[in-house]
């Protein structure tokens, strides 16, 4: 009971020292409020951003392999990349006839073009030309209608799938299944619309569109780029599912022995990897950042915990000339300094809310304070708070009361 009234008394004495200087525990809290601010913003937009990105990221799917004529992450040289032949839709007959470990297997080639709906133009859509396996090989199912038939790809039917933003602007309220649009100036049947999926590394999943690939190399050319996108049939066998599409490859292409591949297998787990280092690389900036703001804000703390020590040397000698032990003086100013901190701390959690909730409403960008960015901020503050207040405390206790009390 003793131990809980010192406690309350000594919060009284922070809250009344705090109110008598309020410009100075304004300009103290102010360099608590910006670190913890940085911090915590930081924490909420890399946390946004790693939302952002698996939830993207699940489109591709874990247990799609793409073939394609550049790896996504190599080092190789591009223009030697470049000279390789291209995938062609020999390779996929050829995967389809003796891959045994693949479930689906779907060619996909793009190109931007305008899209337009009566009087309503969108500029540089994706289009993409596929087939009824497309859908096979995404998590990402159709909202609205249905995909490709296999009947459509084979006879080159002029029907689309549209891309969940691409179907809103065009169609607002109205249900787009069954109406005609023009594709790069080439008439439509939308049959479908998809799920909404969002961006994939500042790529808008969204806005596009699919068409059967042989009505795309009909109208937008065949001399493209292919990628084939196998969905392996058990997701633990992805390695032996890579050496035997691996073989089937090198067979089709005629590759020598001892040459080495004219074409890339990539797959999701690259982009994870790659993502994870360049968050860490984050984190260490949030880290450094926000610590360094947090100490320049702590040596405020303390230099100002040390003029106020020294304003209020005399109110000390009278503390313990009436029977206050320096215990009590070194937790006073304790408490003191911890307050201060969590004023500031509080203050910037606040800021650092408010301004996730602007970025995203302003940029569709799931950035939140979350609550394991709050605890992350209080264990600071109050590292800081501690940390930084011991010297002053440490002083205010070892004061002589007789000297104190003569102090002018």
């Amino acid at each position: 009971m003793h131990i809980q009234i010192t406690l309350w008394e000594n919060i009284k004495l922070a809250f009344h020292a705090l109110g008598a200087h309020k410009l100075r525990a304004f300009l103290t809290t102010l360099g608590i409020f910006v670190g913890i601010f940085v911090f915590v913003l930081i924490h909420s937009l890399i946390i946004g951003v790693n939302t952002a990105f698996y939830n993207s990221i699940s489109a591709i799917g874990s247990d799609i392999l793409y073939i394609q004529k550049f790896s996504w992450l190599s080092r190789d040289d591009w223009f030697k990349a470049r000279n390789r032949k291209d995938i062609t839709m020999k390779d996929v007959e050829a995967i389809r006839q003796h891959a045994l470990m693949a479930s689906a297997v779907c060619p996909s080639v793009g190109t931007r073009r305008n899209v337009k709906y009566e009087n309503k133009l969108l500029e540089n859509v994706v289009i993409e030309g596929t087939d009824e396996q497309g859908i096979l090989v995404s998590d990402v199912s159709v909202d609205n209608g249905r995909y490709f038939t296999e009947f459509e790809c084979d006879h080159n039917r002029s029907v689309c799938v549209l891309g969940y933003e691409v179907a809103n602007r065009l169609f607002d309220k109205i249900n787009p299944v069954g109406r005609k649009v023009k594709i790069g100036g080439h008439p439509f049947r939308v049959i479908g619309v998809m799920q909404k999926q969002g961006t994939l590394m500042g790529h808008n999943l969204d806005f596009s569109v699919q068409i059967p690939i042989g009505v795309f190399q009909k109208f937008f050319g065949s001399r493209r780029w292919l990628t084939i996108a196998v969905k392996v049939a058990d997701q633990n066998r992805l390695t032996e599912a890579t050496y035997e599409l691996t073989g089937i490859l090198r067979r089709a292409r005629k590759v020598p022995p001892g040459e080495e591949n004219d074409f890339a297998i990539n797959q999701m787990s690259q982009l994870t990897k790659a993502y994870n280092n360049l968050t860490f690389v984050l984190w260490a900036v949030a880290l450094v950042v926000g610590g360094m703001a947090l100490i320049v804000g702590g040596i405020g703390v303390m230099n100002i915990m040390l003029v106020s020590v020294t304003e209020r040397t005399r109110e000390i000698g009278i503390r313990k000339a009436i029977g206050a032990r320096s215990s009590n003086i070194r937790w006073q100013f304790f408490i003191e300094s911890i307050m201060v901190c969590v004023l500031g701390g509080i203050i910037g959690i606040a800021g650092a809310a408010l301004a996730a909730a602007i970025i995203a409403a302003s940029f569709d960008f799931p950035a939140a304070v979350t609550a394991l960015s709050v605890f992350w901020g209080f264990v600071f503050i109050l590292c800081v708070g501690l940390f930084f207040g011991i010297y002053p405390a440490h002083k205010a206790a070892r004061l002589n009361p007789i000297v104190a009390l003569r102090f002018e």
